[in-house]
């Protein structure tokens, strides 16, 4: 590994959920998507629930990141690898908080577009973050990092 090695994500993840929550509003906008569904109660407390989600998994990573000096920008060398806390649980879990911030707020938009591109968005998010992500971590970090792998899931 050099110096200069990184994941190579080029457009900063976040990014890539906004631009595609982005164009399913665009979408409800001009192909209208019946709402009402969404906004029963069960929906509601649905979008709640993964509201609360996201701050669970986001919250303890950046915290974990911040404490390691570690870096979320994508085209950054990692310091470390982060195994422990909610990194037992799931090898991603920002883009995971990110997905569940997605799906509440698509809720609470009453955007059954939002729904429909989320395959879209897990497609590009693995494809493109993750998978680069993974190899970068494989050539950093070697061993320990396939031991991990072994143990924790890419999702959950």
């Amino acid at each position: 590994m050099t110096k200069k090695d990184s994941p190579g994500v080029k457009i900063p993840p976040p990014l890539i959920y906004a631009a595609i929550f982005l164009l399913s509003l665009l979408l409800q906008r001009l192909v209208p998507w019946d709402r009402h569904l969404l906004a029963t109660p069960a929906f509601q407390v649905a979008g709640w629930v993964w509201l609360g989600c996201f701050a669970v998994c986001t919250l303890p990573a950046l915290w974990k990141f911040l404490r390691t000096r570690n870096t979320v920008v994508t085209v950054l060398p990692a310091r470390s690898l982060a195994t422990s806390g909610i990194y037992r649980v799931t090898r991603n879990p920002m883009y995971l908080g990110l997905l569940f911030l997605y799906a509440g707020l698509g809720v609470f938009r009453g955007n059954w577009w939002t729904f429909a591109l989320l395959p879209l968005v897990v497609l590009i998010v693995q494809q493109y973050i993750i998978l680069r992500e993974e190899h970068y971590l494989e050539r950093a970090f070697g061993e320990q990092y396939a031991a991990y792998k072994l143990k924790v899931r890419r999702w959950l």
